[in-house]
């Protein structure tokens, strides 16, 4: 797909409601921002110029700039070398995902379940389709692959990761087990344990570890208990099943680092311990492979074929293309071996070929640096093709003689015939070793763009002195890097969460490709999927095209993006890498992810489901991020979202204001069960929902866009149009949330009785029920404020004149700010859903330990509703919402997620830049008392009260006085081992009561905020001791 690098050209084409008042002021805004916007939009590269130059007045700091990793940022940045090229891509689950499911129902997690994936090759084979749905058969398509700590280039062409073999199981372990959504008591799970360590932005060195039990992996008992509990029980895991006890099992690290001289240049170093009281034996497998992408294409490049010649040695037949007309160009991918050198000792080499990568496999047959023997086996080299088993699966004749899971037979089944003596598109390097009690191995292989000759290695070839010194350079480098970004004067264990936090954010890249075109069609020339889907999921998404690296809630269990998740993850990104952040925020509106509508996709199950609009509050973020901490003012950045986010807020309100009151009713927006009624479907009761939260993220969207647009008049006026109406906008959301309009409909959801938000039910007769729910529903209200400050506004004069016209005008807009003339305040503005005396009664809801705070954070659900549970009757059927801490007690969404009571990061951390925005206006003057239901309490600033959530918050990672952890659940083994205890898990969500990791484990997405927060508050909170 050709993609349109002027951003210039907008697509001014409207939804036929449109607004003609926002309509005409977008389309004159966008009209005389054009010629300035092409001249600055002509390139990325020219947007990597721009952001390299800081604006005077925003000094850098220099040690963020000077470290080794920040030159290579910068080269990378810049284009000059492609540092970003090799990295942590390939996802931890391919197989139930909605792009490899090719069913007629969309039941992803049936259509290719975890049995199927070790002899299935990805993007589902069409010949399964076939014997299935009874339709014609052609080729095997591939969207992309999964493995244990692999990684790939950035278009996924050539996959490495780990597998391993205990002797014991039916399956080598080359990926990670979970059970699937049907199968899990709380949906989707994976029941493994594996843990980020290390990385860098770009990932000049990486660190991963995965524990691997001695005894039998227990697939059979971990599906089969999960089976037998409700949801009201806990999940049953890996640590739960007995096989750590004793320490019997291998902690194996692996380890990537990158030459300084070659952005293609891996080091690997993978080193396994045995931590049982007893010698154990251990496969260990790196296995390098080709994505599958030549079955699909137009081109029938045949397969591959061996046969031993008199010699025994493989000859290689290609069915379609004869070797003396066969050119790189029509060259199916080939991985083999070459001869060595015959200087270099210890070391042999594989050599992967494709049409457009050309790359080599060194693999060590030394122990350690000093060259002594591995004690072990020396290594065998298997090979087999990336090819689906259907006579396995099937039982139909198998397209290709050798399958992708063709190593794993050879290994566990002891079949021969099962690999190809010395070539495929798959191929795996076979150590194997008996690991005394207490005593570890190191493997060590270099996968690169060079042959045997290195610059670095001399007689010692790839590995050898040389090797150990690049680790150590690159691993001293990334503490450097870190060491300029965390600060002295946190805690060590502070330090050990951030840095595994961070580490996990850059861990959960991914390569994600998806062309929903072809997805719906299928392939040209190939057969077509069901004729079902093309009235199914994802239809009004035809022109999403994607191809590119992004950041993953979680690579096992949400291995796809999100929209709102990956705005969240841009804010943490930004402290690290802003280029990463920038860009991912760019990519989800460029024409090619955005609905021609101005929809943002959601996520890969409903592209079409709503999100809280966050964007437009992450790149101003970003943007403010990137110039404090680097000096440095993307204007180009903010311009180029500004200019697509207007498309994005002109369908939100075209499409979820449906009385044109605004007040609106945006459906799901991500909060998942936290409402009375699904809020994806029609209300059972008839009528119309007005949400609270859908009314406050529209104001919030509001502002966000509001600040944007008055960062950048200053330097084009053109901006201060635009402003003003976002100003008028959010004044017109605010009378309609807080106060009846004036035509005599009650729109308000303030419950003055209550002191609280709700979203009101309204009925066909024009009656309205509020929907007494305290929950987080009714805190998000609290996002939406600005503080303008006058040297701001003085800046804009169109803005200044407009602002104040509006004032003398319109009296409503007057109840809706703050006071404009306090020489106290600085003459400051402050924009607010909440006035005051509102402020003051939410704020005496939300820090009561019996309701919102908890010794964790602020719940996601009032602890009121443990003893007084809100029924909601639709004839006989009761609507009901309980609080439960944990996990959540139905089938909703999956049944794993729970927005009733537990815990959300992200959510908490808006909440927290909320109390701070009010306390910029304020100041120290305004204090309330917390915990507001206690005897004994303290006066606490906004200021205040937002670093005592974020202390509540960092508690549930940092160790406490008694060593454990409340991550942790109370599990003494992750608490006090020494090969345990400073790991830590990044859950999508917590106990509330507890602050017990729920939900994806792997979650570091937005709950990498932790690390955020322990950059804003971690000092005090080591002061004032409320960090255990």
């Amino acid at each position: 797909m050709q993609r349109l690098e002027r951003e210039g050209r907008k697509d001014l084409n409207f939804e036929k409601g449109i607004s003609n008042a926002l309509g005409m002021c977008v389309g004159r805004i966008l009209n005389r921002m054009r010629t300035r916007s092409w001249k600055l939009t002509n390139s990325m590269k020219e947007s990597a110029k721009e952001q390299r130059t800081a604006s005077s007045g925003n000094a850098p700091r220099p040690e963020l700039l000077s470290t080794p990793e920040a030159a290579r940022i910068r080269d990378a940045d810049a284009a000059k070398l492609h540092w970003r090229r090799w990295g942590p891509y390939v996802s931890e689950r391919a197989w139930a995902t909605v792009r490899e499911d090719y069913s007629p129902d969309g039941n992803a997690w049936a259509h290719l379940p975890f049995d199927q994936a070790n002899g299935r090759a990805y993007r589902v084979s069409n010949q399964f389709l076939a014997l299935r749905y009874k339709i014609s058969n052609k080729n095997a398509l591939y969207w992309g692959e999964d493995g244990i700590a692999g990684i790939c280039d950035n278009h996924q062409r050539l996959c490495f990761s780990l597998a391993f073999w205990n002797t014991n199981d039916s399956i080598i372990k080359e990926r990670l087990f979970g059970v699937s959504g049907p199968e899990g008591n709380h949906g989707e799970d994976v029941k493994e344990l594996y843990y980020y360590l290390d990385n860098t932005p770009t990932h000049s060195y990486q660190k991963f570890l995965y524990k691997y039990p001695h005894a039998a992996f227990p697939y059979e008992q971990l599906v089969a208990e999960n089976a037998k509990r409700s949801r009201t029980d806990p999940e049953f895991e890996l640590i739960d099943t007995g096989v750590f006890d004793n320490d019997r099992y291998f902690d194996i690290f692996v380890e990537y680092c990158k030459h300084a001289r070659n952005v293609n240049d891996n080091l690997i170093k993978i080193t396994i311990h045995n931590r049982g009281p007893e010698s154990a034996p251990i496969h260990v497998l790196p296995q390098l492979w080709f994505r599958n992408t030549w079955s699909w294409k137009t081109t029938d490049f045949g397969t591959h074929s061996c046969l031993e010649d008199e010699d025994g040695a493989c000859e290689e037949i290609h069915e379609n293309i004869s070797h003396a007309k066969r050119t790189s160009k029509d060259m199916l991918p080939d991985i083999k071996i070459i001869r060595g050198d015959s200087r270099v000792q210890n070391t042999r080499v594989l050599e992967a070929v494709s049409d457009n990568l050309h790359m080599f496999l060194h693999y060590d047959l030394s122990e350690d640096e000093t060259g002594e023997k591995f004690e072990g086996e020396d290594p065998t080299v298997l090979f087999t093709e990336n090819e689906t088993n259907f006579s396995k699966l099937y039982n139909v004749p198998n397209k290709s003689k050798y399958c992708k899971d063709g190593i794993n037979e050879r290994v566990v089944n002891n079949d021969l015939n099962s690999v190809c003596p010395n070539h495929g598109t798959k191929a795996a390097v076979w150590y194997k070793s008996i690991i005394p009690a207490g005593k570890n191995i190191t493997l060590r292989l270099r996968l690169t763009s060079e042959g045997f000759q290195h610059a670095d290695s001399g007689d010692s070839g790839s590995f050898g002195s040389p090797f150990a010194a690049i680790f150590r350079a690159r691993k001293s480098e990334a503490d450097q890097f870190y060491n300029s970004i965390l600060s002295s004067e946190i805690s060590e264990d502070m330090k050990n969460v951030q840095r595994q936090a961070f580490a996990g954010m850059l861990w959960s890249k991914q390569f994600y490709n998806f062309v929903i075109k072809d997805w719906l069609d299928g392939d040209v020339g190939q057969v077509k999927p069901p004729p079902e889907r093309k009235n199914g999921r994802n239809r009004e998404w035809r022109h999403l095209h994607v191809d590119d690296i992004l950041s993953m809630p979680d690579k096992w269990e949400y291995p796809f993006f999100a929209s709102w998740d990956s705005a969240f993850h841009s804010v943490v990104f930004a402290q690290i890498d802003p280029w990463f952040a920038k860009k991912q925020l760019l990519l989800l509106t460029r024409e090619w992810y955005m609905n021609p509508n101005g929809q943002i996709p959601a996520y890969e199950w409903n592209f079409s489901d709503v999100n809280p609009p966050v964007h437009a509050w992450a790149a101003i973020r970003v943007y403010k991020l990137e110039k404090k901490l680097y000096g440095r003012e993307d204007r180009l950045f903010l311009e180029r979202i500004f200019q697509k986010l207007l498309l994005n807020f002109t369908w939100w309100v075209n499409r979820k204001d449906a009385d044109g009151l605004n007040v609106f009713n945006g459906g799901f927006l991500g909060l998942d069960n936290i409402a009375v009624f699904n809020r994806s479907e029609a209300l059972p009761t008839g009528g119309r929902l007005r949400q609270a939260d859908a009314t406050g993220w529209m104001a919030f969207y509001c502002l966000s866009m509001l600040e944007i647009a008055l960062e950048l008049a200053p330097t084009n006026r053109s901006y201060e149009d635009i402003a003003s109406k976002f100003f008028e906008h959010f004044l017109y959301i605010s009378e309609a949330l807080s106060f009846s309009s004036e035509n005599g409909v009650n729109s308000s959801l303030w419950n003055e009785e209550d002191g609280f938000y709700y979203d009101n039910l309204v009925f066909s007769d024009s009656s309205v029920v509020p929907l007494k729910v305290r929950s987080l529903v009714g805190l998000i209200p609290l996002f939406a404020v600005l503080v303008l400050e006058p040297s701001v506004i003085d800046k804009c004069p169109d803005f200044k004149r407009r602002m104040n016209w509006f004032f003398e005008n319109f009296d409503f807009s007057r109840r809706n700010v703050a006071k404009l003339d306090d020489p106290s305040k600085g003459q400051r503005i402050l924009l607010a859903l909440v006035p005051k005396d509102r402020l003051i009664r939410i704020l005496n809801h939300m820090l009561d330990e019996n309701e919102f705070l908890s010794p964790y954070g602020i719940r996601s659900l009032s602890k009121f509703h443990k003893d007084t549970p809100y029924i909601y009757y639709v004839g006989n059927q009761a609507h009901r919402v309980d609080f439960l801490p944990g996990e959540s007690n139905s089938g909703l969404f999956g049944g794993n997620s729970n927005w009733r009571g537990p815990i959300w990061l992200a959510t908490t951390y808006l909440l927290i830049e909320s109390l701070q925005r009010f306390y910029h206006y304020y100041g120290d003057g305004f204090k309330v008392a917390v915990p507001s239901n206690a005897q004994k309490n303290e006066l606490m600033t906004l200021k205040r009260i937002g670093d005592e959530i974020m202390h509540r918050n960092m508690r549930i990672f940092l160790r406490a006085k008694d060593g454990g952890r409340a991550v942790n659940g109370g599990d003494s083994k992750l608490n006090t081992d020494p090969y345990f205890k400073d790991l830590v898990l990044f859950y999508e969500y917590f106990h509330s009561e507890n602050g017990k990791g729920l939900g994806a484990s792997h979650q570091t997405g937005w709950t990498g905020l932790v690390a955020r927060m322990i950059d804003k508050a971690g000092v005090d909170c080591e002061e004032y001791g409320h960090c255990w």
